[in-house]
């Protein structure tokens, strides 16, 4: 886990809570927890996102937060190719453990749609890695703005969190905000043979810290 430095700037809106509704939940493997879910008036980008407040956040030092961002493909339909689904039941458990929020973020396939997204695809089985096939298509390599996570944290009165990502830009983009990064915690990692060039990819280009097999066993797992 990293430390942080000092917090940025106060994201420039204010937002405010809109509902609050307690939700149980039930994954596909049995585990349950119960979730508050928080909705918001005021946020920068007009979406929709939600935050799921599990356990107690005042429990211990610091709540843990994840940023979340949706995945159709992966966190309803299960699909293999990336690793958003294990992640999103990870984070839940891990947070409901220790008390925190998770912020799901309206921001599929990295902020470009569902339906570019699966354009992305295609050219990925061409052979171009994620990166690649969003620059060949003519759109951002990663187009997420955390600004209303933000607004969304400080609505709910956490200035101060760990953060559970592999990915630095989030934590980055959070402490420029004025969100208080005290420490980052790794997520695991879920590789398959349908997704392990997406985790080669997101390792190498945009320095996520994930620890993958050695060359060999990278490409015995490619097929």
């Amino acid at each position: 886990m990293d430390a942080a430095p000092s917090a940025g700037p106060a994201p420039s809106a204010d937002a405010s809570v809109r509902t609050r509704v307690t939700i149980p939940l039930r994954f596909a493997d049995g585990y349950e927890a119960t979730a508050e879910a928080v909705t918001f008036h005021g946020l920068a980008d007009g979406k929709e996102h939600v935050a799921l407040v599990l356990g107690d956040p005042t429990a211990g030092p610091a709540p843990l937060v994840r940023l979340h961002s949706e995945c159709l493909t992966g966190d309803v339909f299960g699909s293999a190719r990336c690793d958003c689904g294990p992640q999103l039941r990870e984070a839940v458990e891990r947070i409901a453990a220790t008390g925190g929020v998770l912020l799901y973020l309206r921001q599929e396939g990295r902020g470009i749609g569902l339906y570019n997204k699966l354009d992305a695809y295609a050219l990925q089985d061409t052979g171009l890695d994620t990166y690649e096939a969003n620059t060949a298509l003519g759109l951002p390599e990663d187009g997420r703005d955390y600004t209303a996570a933000a607004q969304m944290l400080t609505a709910l009165g956490l200035g101060e969190l760990d953060l559970l990502t592999n990915n630095p830009d989030k934590a980055g983009q959070l402490r420029d905000l004025g969100i208080a990064v005290r420490f980052v915690r790794r997520t695991g990692v879920f590789a398959t043979d349908s997704n392990v060039r997406y985790l080669h990819a997101k390792a190498q280009h945009t320095h996520h810290t994930i620890t993958l097999p050695e060359p060999a066993a990278l490409a015995a797992l490619a097929g």
